[in-house]
């Protein structure tokens, strides 16, 4: 049975990936589950974050969003029997990978799939699906009537995003970095197949002609945006910015001033630096700064029932339809290493999931 690992060998270089031979796995304890891996979905490996928090080794597990079949349960599992449909994401200290036939989960890391939902569908909404409430419903409190700002909406992650913000009410607008980006957000539209589209302003910023905080104040009659999750920020003037990837992705001062009085931002740039003139913008509109980290469930149980509690969530909007993810055409097992080379480089605009 092999099972998929990354391999750093020095700080700096890039992940490898290499299929490792695993012998047979150690007898079920008591709150564990033997799971038949279905389908798993491929995600960037945090190779600092591991550093950070004492948890880099030689060899990292790699696929942590996991959908599949329990095979057998420890004697003190009381959630889930012998063939029970389950999906669940891999904490970060777990020694096992994803991509391998048959795993062992601690049973407070998996939830129960719905029938209706496919094996592919689940493992590919959950990691997305976890992000997209942890900054829209707990670090943003979104609500009818406010007005949210995903930035690169054709993103799986800002696909999960839009989807959840119009659910709650919110009027959404979103940012695209191609035509083929542009066109997709235009045709989402809301569960039932109602004509209102999801997106209420979608602009095109693939040319660099187009102000996003001019639209947005224009989109909302000058007041500002409510709430912004931005998938990236420029820290730095054009000329400064290292990479060009990044000239798509608007500047800190552009999204300062499109916030409205009393906005969150909600950003997934760990290294954000804000100088004082842009933290006094914030104070006198009376914004706030978050930052999305969606590992945060994992590196503190505190609020496991919260966690769960989310993920049977998406589980039952994905059944209802209201989540529709943005995934690629399954992956074989066979081509997974060169799959987790793409997500690695960040090179993949669909979530890759692999099929068993």
């Amino acid at each position: 049975m092999k099972a998929l690992y990354g391999q750093q060998n020095s700080p700096g270089e890039e992940m490898t990936f290499v299929f490792q031979e695993r012998e047979n796995l150690p007898a079920t304890s008591d709150h564990e589950v033997k799971v038949q891996v279905r389908a798993c979905a491929l995600s960037w490996v945090d190779t600092k974050l591991l550093s950070e928090i004492k948890l880099k080794k030689q060899l990292v597990p790699v696929g942590r969003e996991i959908s599949g079949v329990v095979l057998e349960v420890g004697s003190k599992v009381t959630f889930f029997q012998p063939d029970d449909e389950v999906v669940g994401i891999l904490p970060l200290d777990s020694e096992e990978s994803g991509v391998c036939e048959v795993i062992l989960v601690h049973e407070h890391y998996l939830v129960h799939k719905p029938d209706k939902v496919c094996w592919v569908e689940a493992a590919g909404t959950l990691r997305d699906g976890l992000r997209a409430y942890t900054a829209l419903h707990y670090l943003a409190q979104v609500c009818p009537g406010r007005s949210v700002l995903v930035l690169d909406g054709a993103s799986p992650f800002g696909t999960i995003a839009i989807q959840l913000a119009q659910h709650r009410g919110a009027k959404v607008i979103s940012t695209a970095h191609s035509l083929e980006d542009k066109q997709y957000l235009e045709r989402l539209r809301p569960a039932g197949g109602a004509r209102q589209p999801l997106v209420a302003r979608v602009i095109d910023v693939s040319h660099g002609k187009i102000d996003v905080a001019e639209s947005c104040l224009e989109e909302t009659a000058g007041l500002g945006v409510d709430i912004v999750l931005d998938a990236g920020v420029r820290l730095f003037s054009a000329e400064d910015e290292p990479a060009p990837k990044s000239q798509l992705l608007p500047h800190k001062h552009d999204i300062i001033t499109l916030l409205g009085v009393g906005g969150r931002w909600i950003t997934t740039e760990k290294n954000l630096q804000l100088d004082p003139p842009d933290s006094h913008s914030l104070f006198l509109k009376g914004a706030t700064v978050s930052f999305l980290n969606d590992e945060v469930w994992n590196l503190s149980n505190v609020q496991q029932g919260k966690y769960l509690a989310i993920l049977e969530d998406i589980m039952e909007k994905l059944s209802n339809s209201i989540f529709r993810p943005q995934l690629d055409e399954p992956i074989p097992l066979y081509e997974a290493k060169v799959s987790m080379e793409i997500v690695q480089k960040n090179q993949a605009r669909k979530r890759q999931v692999i099929q068993f």
